[in-house]
């Protein structure tokens, strides 16, 4: 009699698994019901995105403030047209073209009226090649869809020596194509991945159709929820990619284990039990895992981070209760039929000298193992070797947020971007907006603008206005570099410590804008970072050492996790803005990495990387609990591991790059990070330096406070080894 034939009293686990399988068309309808009353709910009613960073206590948040208390004639979006004739605005045919598209774009029912260049000399360069004008947008909330025809009307209007741009926030929206195909693409690559890992096409489906549903109801949810935690537009593709994501490779982890049930000859149900008693108990954990780490971006003050964490941590929970739910009912359908429509493969049998069967050959995976325990210094040093490599260029990292200047080069705000550039410079598109309190101590600007506007770096300053109220008074200052450059922001700091402190009635003066607002925000995410990472560890540690039941080897996690996302953060840093292979994987220039990405890409590799650490250790446990060997216990749990956290971690890299094919150069750093991380968890941290880290500690990896560690075959506290016992 083996360990898992010992009867016990089933638990709660085991009697939702039993409950779920025998009720299994109960289960189906409730799920099926529930999804199309969240889905009509949450994409019927659920609260739109809110991009507004602008929010908090910095400089530029005060600054906004006053703007928006005191200048209400400045809220409403702009667009600006920008204008190059190679003969001059003046040549008749260049000046009939010029006029007819800002005749109609002033006839918009969306704009207000036009200012045209030929109006006002300040709008023309010296030369008269290139001008500008703004476009007042006067609907409020306009939408995307009325602003593309202004988009595609400048863009038809060019040609025969006339080049026109549309620039402006919304301009980039308008003109930004939707995500596309690229979660379709990744489904497409995880089935065929599920297909290779399992030979057949019932196994294969069981992944997909417990996750898909799990995704809708979760992408529903969030948005029902940002109703009380606004989150921003790119939050549904970034859920998207890690539901479906987590959602297949937790499906695909207690399709592996009942599989291994019916190998060992137990009925459909009992496999179920066993299945989700182990691997489910494991998904619990690991999904809690995630959850945890998302949450921690709440550490970080953001609002609309917060409700980037509360969102996608939803669509975890959502896949987690769909893989101990849904999951078993289907399980229940399928029965022993999981194998049906099997890819043929060929078999070879090995037979000893007088016929008999020979011994079980050892896998790749466990052969490999051997080797590495054979030499594990060497091995670890040269695995950590290369993941200090790879996380070196993370020491240069620069945060910002993406402009006109990235955008790819067919679009209308880029083409806008270089023509502004040209003509006015290329801070035009990085423009300083400085705002006080007017009154009895701050009602005269001008001793500020004059220093301002001789301060190096700055290529012109407005003159001070003042609200119409009476109570406050901005001007605007224009500098010489762009809006990616480090010379801005640095900019930036030397007019808030140096110029503006030193000017009368300056010390008053906020430096904003949306310059401002971006390298606040970088700012205080650099500021923050440590502390979120602290509170992720912690959270995490607890966790694995709950369910491990050793302090050593959560310890080992947590450093080899840290490696991992290091070594994402090194190559995002190389591709991005360094632009190593940049244009080959999307990217059309070299840019800062986006403010939001590191921090969120944190938590969820984090989070991730615990997954493939609790079902390589949860097997590693088990076999210790049976051998009392270590090395025996790592060799025979990475073999079987091996097959499954290979096939889970290539689904996520599929996920993840499916990124790389959308529009939105932030979620493509955020995808490209994330395949990063998983790819090098799955094969130098996995496949060498856990097995060389564990042969090098040996039994110390069990050390736990209050208990001996030393070879046994039992171990009555550990609730992997309960759990197996079904």
């Amino acid at each position: 009699m083996t360990a898992t034939d010992n009867p016990r009293k089933e638990g709660a686990l085991a009697a939702l698994a039993r409950f779920c399988y025998r009720r299994r068309r109960l289960v189906l309808l409730a799920w099926i019901a529930g999804v199309i009353a969240v889905a009509f709910a949450g994409f019927g009613y659920g609260a739109a995105p809110d991009n507004d960073f602008s929010g908090g206590s910095s400089d530029s948040a005060k600054a906004q403030a006053l703007i928006e208390k005191h200048f209400p004639e400045r809220q409403g979006d702009t667009l600006t047209l920008a204008i190059k004739a190679d003969k001059g605005i003046d040549d008749p045919a260049a000046r009939q073209r010029i006029q007819k598209v800002i005749a109609d774009l002033d006839a918009s029912p969306v704009t207000g009226p036009v200012t045209s260049p030929y109006q006002d000399e300040n709008l023309v360069t010296k030369d008269r090649r290139i001008a500008r004008t703004t476009i007042p947008l006067t609907v409020k909330d306009v939408q995307k869809t009325e602003v593309e025809p202004l988009v595609s009307l400048v863009k038809e209007a060019s040609g025969d020596g006339v080049t026109l741009g549309l620039g402006g926030q919304m301009a980039e929206k308008a003109e930004t194509p939707p995500q596309g195909s690229s979660e379709s693409v990744g489904i497409v690559a995880a089935a065929v991945i599920l297909f290779i890992a399992f030979g057949s096409l019932v196994a294969m489906g069981l992944p997909i159709v417990t996750a898909l549903p799990a995704i809708v109801a979760g992408l529903a949810l969030t948005k029902l929820v940002a109703h009380l935690v606004p989150a921003p537009d790119f939050t549904a593709i970034l859920a998207a990619m890690i539901g479906l994501g987590v959602g297949i490779d937790y499906a695909l982890f207690i399709v592996t284990r009942y599989k291994d049930g019916l190998q060992a000859g137990d009925t459909p149900e009992t496999a179920t039990v066993k299945a989700i008693t182990t691997a489910g108990h494991a998904v619990l954990f690991a999904g809690t895992t995630v959850v945890i780490a998302l949450l921690g971006l709440m550490v970080m003050g953001q609002r609309l981070m917060t409700g980037v964490a509360v969102a996608t941590s939803v669509i975890v929970l959502v896949t987690m209760i769909a893989a101990v739910t849904l999951l078993p009912a289907f399980l229940g359908f399928t029965g022993h039929r999981i194998n049906a429509l099997r890819l043929p493969r060929r078999t070879f049998r090995r037979s000893g000298a007088d016929g008999a069967p020979a011994r079980e050959r050892r896998t790749l995976a466990e052969r490999w193992a051997g080797v590495v325990q054979r030499r594990p210094l060497a091995a670890a040093v040269l695995a950590g070797a290369v993941l200090l490599v790879l996380a070196a260029p993370t020491l240069s990292m620069r945060l910002s947020n993406p402009d006109a200047s990235v955008q790819p080069r067919d679009r209308s705000s880029y083409t806008s971007y270089k023509i502004l550039s040209e003509g006015f410079g290329p801070g035009y598109a990085a423009p300083l907006i400085l705002a006080t309190e007017a009154g009895p101590h701050h009602s005269d600007l001008r001793a500020v603008a004059e220093a301002v506007a001789g301060t190096e770096g700055i290529a012109y300053a407005t003159p001070p206005q003042v609200s119409e109220d009476g109570q406050a008074a901005l001007l605007m200052a224009f500098p010489r570099t762009g809006y990616q450059d480090k010379a801005t922001a640095d900019l930036v700091h030397r007019l808030r410590d140096d110029v503006l402190p030193k000017a009368p009635g300056g010390a008053a003066v906020h430096v904003g804008g949306p310059n401002a607002v971006t390298i606040d925000t970088a700012e205080d995410i650099g500021s923050r970072l440590p502390l979120m990472i602290a509170v992720v560890i912690a959270l995490s540690l607890v966790l694995l050492i709950a369910l491990v039941r050793s302090v050593t080897i959560a310890l080992q996690a947590a450093v080899m996790n840290l490696l991992a996302i290091g070594a994402a953060y090194g190559v995002l840093v190389a591709v991005v803005q360094w632009g190593w292979l940049g244009p080959a994987l999307g990217f059309p220039t070299a840019m800062p990495v986006t403010t939001w990405v590191p921090m969120m890409i944190f938590p969820v590799l984090f989070g991730l990387s615990m997954d493939y650490e609790v079902f390589l250790i949860s097997r590693v446990r088990e076999e210790y609990e049976r051998t009392g060997d270590t090395r025996t216990a790592v060799a025979r749990g990475m073999a079987r591991t091996a097959k499954v956290i290979t096939a889970a971690a290539a689904i996520m890299v599929a996920v993840f790059t499916t990124s790389l094919l959308g529009p939105d150069v932030a979620v493509k750093q955020g995808g490209l990070g994330m395949a990063v991380a998983v790819l090098v968890d799955a094969t130098v941290i996995r496949l060498i330096l856990v097995p060389a880290v564990m042969e090098l500690c040996g039994d110390t990896n069990w050390w736990m406070p209050g208990r001996r560690t030393g070879k046994t075959t039992t171990a009555p506290d550990s609730r992997i080894g309960e759990e197996t016992r079904v």
